[in-house]
């Protein structure tokens, strides 16, 4: 029988989405349900209504936070400081340290299916994951060291490689250290090409 996690402080909507994160990280989505939640969580069967009308608002909020998480992730990793290639490095090394550290989340986070009422919500929060690296892409263009072009097309590219070893190590066709130690020759390539030299 699971361990029974009651809640502190009056802080259920927080105790629930620990609890579903926990869940979704073992189990997968299909395994989350509100009444499972409260009866983890020490509450009614009610108690969650309170904060998520159903099942997929709670996956909305899960997306949320893991959004927030990983805004928060790579503004600690962008340093403007570092020259442009390892400033882009330690930005895809994060991102790619945090898709290997929430893999269940991370898919969630990207799901098509999400409640109307948080599209908007859910589209600043992709926009804010993607400020990092449309700062770094604008500052190199304006310091001309990578071509000229529209920001958010070139940070869409570069990001869909990284995505794409993201989603190889998710579902275990690339290993983590593996994909962590290929993120510099990533980078290499998408700043300087195939073509030898």
């Amino acid at each position: 029988m699971p361990e029974t996690r009651p809640y502190h402080h009056g802080d259920l909507r927080a105790a629930l989405l620990a609890g579903a994160e926990r869940t979704l990280r073992a189990k997968g989505t299909a395994a989350l349900s509100l009444r499972e939640l409260a009866r983890e969580t020490g509450v009614s069967h009610a108690a969650p209504g309170r904060h998520f009308k159903d099942k997929q608002a709670l996956l909305d909020a899960l997306a949320l936070a893991g959004f927030e998480r990983l805004t928060q992730t790579l503004d600690t990793a962008d340093d403007p400081a570092l020259p442009f290639e390892e400033r882009l490095t330690a930005l895809a090394r994060a991102y790619l340290g945090f898709a290997i550290d929430n893999a269940a989340l991370l898919e969630l986070m990207y799901a098509l299916k999400h409640d109307p009422d948080v599209s908007e919500q859910l589209v600043a929060a992709v926009e804010r994951t993607i400020t990092p690296f449309l700062r770094l892409i604008a500052d190199a263009q304006q310091r001309g060291e990578i071509v000229e072009g529209d920001p958010e097309r070139i940070t869409l590219v570069a990001g869909a490689s990284l995505h794409g070893i993201a989603a190889f190590t998710a579902n275990g066709t690339f290993p983590p250290q593996a994909a962590l130690d290929s993120i510099g020759e990533l980078v290499h390539h998408l700043l300087h090409g195939l073509r030898p030299r």
